[in-house]
């Protein structure tokens, strides 16, 4: 579908906008659910920057969805794996070792566009001893309109199946307890994964937690966080005039 490969192309330029500061040299990845049975993925050494269309490949779910119920793979399954999983395309490109997740994550309902980058300020947190304290709670308003009413935290996990297996663990977790899938995903020293219906879900998501990223650094100036109390985020989470907020900032 050359619509939703443009706008993967759009959004990965604009993830990689040295101006933004959120992923420089080949970091991060972009993906998109094309159908029930494929979706585009940043291929492997790609720049957001600068990439092309013709640098994703087009892969399909029932390629990488059955390896999560495999034992653990080695490096060369890995990659066999990958080249495999493309739909149609008997080229050497190599999708992002990160397919694993996108693959889950897009194959959850109402979810159409990921963006994972490695913003400095959300990594300055990530990165530290205190990160899960750091981002215990919430600190406004807009935080919980754009970000939800909290982020899914993943310990370190080796990049590839492990990690994938970890945030698929942690994400069902995560809709247990909230009922309700999350937009931001965190990554124990490696980045942020901002999951969405849209690419414009994906940039506000991306935009309001490195926002929040900074604000959160700029406490520990003052104190530390004074987090909203949970009556306050919920309050804010289940108004009627924030959930017309939240279509209008997050759709295209």
């Amino acid at each position: 579908m050359p619509e939703i490969l443009d706008e993967l192309v759009a959004l990965s330029h604009f993830m990689g906008d040295p101006r933004r500061d959120l992923a420089i040299l080949g970091e991060g990845n972009t993906s998109a659910r094309v159908d029930d049975d494929t979706f585009y993925i940043k291929a492997s050494g790609q720049t957001l920057e600068t990439i092309p269309a013709e640098g994703f490949c087009k892969v399909r779910f029932d390629r990488i969805l059955p390896l999560f119920d495999r034992g653990d793979l080695t490096d060369s399954e890995v990659r066999d794996a990958l080249l495999n999983s493309k739909d149609e395309d008997a080229s050497s490109v190599m999708p992002s070792v990160e397919t694993f997740f996108h693959a889950f994550l897009l194959s959850l309902p109402g979810i159409g566009f990921i963006a994972h980058t490695h913003p400095i300020a959300v990594n300055s947190i990530l990165c530290s001893q205190n990160a899960k304290e750091a981002i215990s709670g919430r600190l406004f308003p807009d935080e919980v309109v754009c970000c939800g009413v909290a982020p899914c935290f993943v310990e370190y996990v080796d990049p590839g199946m492990p990690l994938s297996r970890t945030i698929k663990q942690r994400v069902e977790e995560y809709i247990e307890e909230y009922d309700e899938l999350p937009k931001v995903i965190l990554m124990q020293n490696h980045g942020l994964i901002a999951v969405g219906k849209t690419p414009k879900d994906c940039r506000t998501i991306t935009e309001m937690y490195v926002k929040t990223a900074r604000v959160i650094l700029g406490t520990y100036a003052l104190g530390g966080p004074n987090f909203m109390t949970p009556e306050n985020v919920s309050r804010i989470h289940t108004r009627p005039d924030e959930h017309y907020r939240q279509k209008q900032i997050g759709r295209k």
